[in-house]
């Protein structure tokens, strides 16, 4: 089990935006960054990322969450895998 001091460090490190781009290509609008949602098809980005807040949000599909839950839903893995990912990516 992974002691949730550790996650919430984590988070704390880790770009919701470098994240995410390393996925899906964003792209900066005002404060935010959105892209086409990957979760469902569409053809206008509807798919919302904070980076000062450190979630994303689909305002079609309602896929939301926060590093973590975008490499579990995105790429299949698991809640131990995701946070490996990310941890290795921030060192």
């Amino acid at each position: 089990m992974i002691p949730q001091l550790f996650i919430h460090d984590l988070l704390g490190r880790v770009d919701i935006v470098d994240a995410i781009d390393r996925h899906v290509p964003l792209k900066k609008v005002g404060a935010n960054f959105i892209a086409c949602c990957p979760f469902h098809n569409e053809k206008t980005p509807s798919f919302t990322v904070s980076q000062t807040k450190q979630f994303y949000h689909c305002f079609g599909c309602g896929a939301h969450g926060n590093a973590i839950n975008f490499l579990i839903d995105y790429s299949g893995l698991s809640f131990v895998e995701a946070v490996n990912d990310l941890a290795a990516n921030v060192g």
